[in-house]
């Protein structure tokens, strides 16, 4: 009861002051991983301290299912490939050369973990979360073209990732050690049946609802639900024939945010409200359970890979995918640098607890959790004057430059 107390109280004091901090260099992720710090075993020590209790895991799951399907809903298709050039150069050449150069990273700085383990830190530490610095990518400031390439790719690298952290996850606790007929139907379940019934109920749910909403036989509250019904639905169907949840969530998403794109308009109101909370509330259980128990086997090695994570193994990817783009080395800095990690490296490493085989999950956990909370203040702390310098920067510029190229604007999420 304590807990519920707590989390209630922080929740109604945060919305008090909330217009307040949105004009400050305070985000919501700092303030509620402090408040998670404040109430968990390093402060007042109200919550449970066990990491793997199921209210951490059915919370996890149903915010990471959320969050895949209304990233992808948000997404489209056509316009992105017709142009958003430079996020798609960030995820089909940025995001496979960060997990390639994190793994590398990892194998000589993590002592102690094997090969595909290390390749688990890198692809779970892979995917951005924009939102953790607002600031950025809502700011009217900056170019369309830069903030939106934030944006995208925020929005799309965690799905795309997903089937990698699967399969890294998998090669990690042995089960390449299975025979190879039996290895291929549980790979081939994994990339069909996932995806299959999440493009299914994608479709055929957002072909509902939009009956529903032309025939007025579904009232706005229950519009705004269908959301977190279809994404469940997806989630759930797939685990019921063998195929990924998780995926078929991120699938569904696509499907609808394509097929159905008048009832993205209820999706995105239930995203701002609902799903916020269940974000901040992740970001709170980050604090209170996951950052003491994890820096328990805390190293100095593993900060170091931190900052690289947050430095190095994100810029130099940023900056071979733009070759050829023309961009000025302060662009390349800015969008190399914000890149946080935050909410889908959270849930990710959850995943990690069910996988007693193994033997490095505590180096992981650590690793993970470290470059996360660093993240979450770091990239909260310079999101405003980031902004501020790179926007009188571009300010400066010829309206000609790359920069400067218009591009459509496409819903952003925040935390």
């Amino acid at each position: 009861m304590e807990t519920l107390f707590a989390i209630a109280l922080s929740i109604m004091a945060f919305g008090l002051v909330s217009g307040r901090i949105e004009q400050s260099i305070i985000t919501p992720p700092m303030i509620f991983v402090g408040f998670g710090l404040l109430i968990g075993r390093w402060g007042l020590a109200v919550v449970p301290h066990d990491i793997d209790t199921p209210i951490v895991h059915s919370l996890a799951t149903i915010t990471l299912v959320l969050v895949l399907f209304t990233d992808a809903a948000r997404i489209d298709l056509n316009l992105l490939g017709r142009e958003h050039d430079l996020p798609l150069r960030l995820l089909g050449v940025g995001l496979p050369l960060t997990i390639a150069i994190g793994l590398l990273g990892a194998a000589v700085l993590l002592h102690g973990i094997a090969m595909w383990e290390a390749a688990l830190v890198a692809a779970i530490l892979a995917p951005t979360d924009a939102a953790l610095g607002q600031a950025v990518v809502n700011s009217p400031k900056l170019p369309v073209q830069i903030r939106q390439t934030l944006n995208v790719e925020s929005g799309l690298n965690d799905g795309l990732v997903l089937p990698v952290v699967l399969l890294f996850l998998s090669f990690a606790a042995g089960q390449h050690d299975k025979e190879t007929g039996e290895w291929l139907w549980f790979v081939s379940k994994q990339v069909c049946l996932g995806p299959s019934v999440g493009f299914a109920v994608g479709f055929v749910g957002g072909k509902l609802v939009m009956w529903g909403q032309r025939t007025e036989w579904m009232n706005h509250s229950f519009q705004d639900l269908s959301s977190l019904g279809l994404s469940l639905l997806a989630f759930a169907a797939a685990e019921l024939v063998g195929g990924n949840g998780f995926i078929a969530a991120f699938c569904a998403g696509l499907a609808l945010g394509n097929t159905a794109r008048s009832v993205c308009t209820c999706l995105y109101e239930f995203a701002e409200a609902e799903g916020q909370l269940l974000t901040l509330l992740v970001f709170t259980v980050f604090g209170a359970i996951m950052v003491p128990a994890a820096l328990e086997n805390f190293r100095w090695n593993h900060l170091v890979y931190a900052m690289l994570s947050l430095t190095l193994i994100r810029m130099l990817p940023v900056a071979v995918a733009m070759a050829g783009r023309r961009l000025r080395w302060q662009t390349l800095l800015f969008l190399g640098w914000f890149g946080p990690r935050g909410i889908a490296s959270i849930l990710y490493v959850l995943l990690l607890l069910d996988e007693s085989s193994i033997a490095g999950k505590d180096v992981i956990l650590s690793v993970v959790m470290t470059t996360v909370l660093l993240s979450v203040f770091a990239h909260g702390l310079t999101a405003f004057p980031g902004t501020n310098w790179y926007a009188t920067y571009t300010d400066q510029t010829d309206s000609s430059a790359a920069e400067h190229e218009q591009v459509a604007e496409m819903p952003v999420r925040f935390p």
